[in-house]
């Protein structure tokens, strides 16, 4: 390899990690633990296609990015029938706020209570799940978490001219999603990553963000085949714009992760 290919590679690289945590990213650890509960999921860690439960998250989060309440209320009936717990549903929208805003995640919530309610008066009764098992840390503590979080996520600690320019938002980054967001573990990494994936590719505009969170759904577990589950879920749901993005997305976030040194 001459040095000026070297040179392109960790460019390139350097740019994957940046745009990851530009991009408001992520769900788990590059690396994590086998023993972390939020690295490897019930379903399983890894395998060639999503589970029931797996493929209803992604429908959940593009019906709220995209505001469309009936495909919601399906999407979570979907999810439900298939396992999710009342808690994990929750969470789903709860974590999504940094992606999609806070009036599509309280009006989402507000439809999941409903849900909820019409299924017990059905007389269904959904397993309510558990809340964060562990305290989340605070002040000097929780950035510390966080930063390590997203050193971690991005493969290398996240610096660049953005930062330079607007330190706050990489504070912001660090301690409240890397850190009290993620570190919530009623629910595990991967459906963090399959619910931002299925809300950006649903949105129009965060194209960049999209292909980092692809990257970072591959660090965290999930293979190239359920991720082209995924996109297919989106389009056979009527969001063939939103597969299109994703199958971009996807193509690119590999050749990415392929041009980076070691991967020759």
């Amino acid at each position: 390899m001459t040095n000026t290919t070297l040179v392109n590679n960790r460019k390139i690289g350097a740019l994957a990690a940046f745009a990851l945590s530009v991009g408001l990213a992520i769900t788990s650890a590059h690396g994590a633990s086998s023993s972390d509960p939020q690295a490897k999921p019930a379903d399983h860690a890894s395998s060639a296609s999503l589970s029931t439960r797996q493929q209803a998250i992604p429908l959940i989060a593009a019906a709220m990015a995209t505001s469309d309440m009936p495909k919601l209320n399906a999407a979570l009936n979907q999810g439900l029938d298939a396992g999710l717990t009342i808690s994990e549903a929750k969470e789903i929208l709860v974590h999504l706020y940094a992606y999609t805003g806070f009036p599509r995640s309280l009006n989402a919530l507000s439809q999941l209570m409903k849900v909820v309610d019409a299924r017990k008066a059905r007389g269904i009764e959904d397993e309510p799940g558990r809340e964060p098992s562990r305290s989340i840390a605070s002040g000097d503590q929780l950035r510390e978490v966080g930063t390590a979080n997203q050193t971690r996520i991005a493969g290398k600690p996240v610096e660049g001219p953005l930062f330079d320019f607007a330190p706050v938002i990489n504070q912001y980054l660090q301690e409240h999603l890397f850190g009290a967001i993620f570190e919530r573990d009623n629910l595990d990494w991967q459906s963090r990553e399959l619910a931002t994936v299925g809300a950006l590719a649903a949105t129009p505009g965060v194209e960049a963000q999209l292909r980092s969170h692809m990257a970072a759904s591959m660090r965290v577990g999930l293979t190239e085949s359920q991720l082209r589950q995924l996109i297919k879920l989106l389009a056979d749901q009527g969001g063939r714009e939103a597969g299109e993005r994703g199958n971009d997305a996807l193509a690119q976030a590999l050749a990415m992760m392929q041009a980076q040194p070691g991967n020759e």
